[in-house]
């Protein structure tokens, strides 16, 4: 997988968070997306909008069971969509992504995803308490990327 070149990446982005997106493509697309560059999508142009918006959905479902909605939160020009989302994600029935975004949630208990992506999600968690608690007693924290002071 290729993520990006400093060139294209934001200063705040997370390789964690960016990971994490890629594998939400993956569970939208399905595995037959494997074998093709970008599972299939066209994300210079507008052809797979809602794919990305069902992307973000899943991700702000799958971050919200481990308290990393925030932390692990897209830096696109798609974050005003996933700051938008509600509490519950995968509610929404005027939102054709919420669909699409439901058969990715259910993907997410199965192989090839699962155990992994919830192992990966516990992990994170368990080191973001870690580097709250060392933040916190660090009088230099207030430097820390943003990532390190959400919950």
């Amino acid at each position: 997988m290729t993520i990006g070149t400093p060139s294209t990446l934001d200063p705040d982005d997370c390789l964690a968070q960016m990971i994490l997106h890629e594998l939400c493509h993956s569970l939208i697309e399905g595995v037959q997306s494997f074998q093709v560059p970008d599972f299939g999508l066209d994300n210079e142009g507008a052809r797979d909008v809602l794919r990305e918006h069902a992307c973000l959905r899943l991700q702000a479902w799958l971050t919200d069971k481990y308290g990393l909605r925030g932390v692990l939160a897209p830096t696109t020009d798609f974050r005003s969509y996933y700051d938008q989302l509600s509490a519950d994600p995968l509610d929404d029935e005027a939102d054709p992504a919420a669909a699409a975004a439901t058969q990715g949630a259910a993907r997410s208990a199965t192989a090839p995803w699962a155990p992994h992506l919830q192992d990966g999600m516990e992990a994170t968690a368990a080191i973001l308490l870690v580097t709250k608690e060392l933040g916190a007693r660090d009088p230099e924290a207030h430097k820390l990327p943003i990532w390190w002071k959400l919950q």
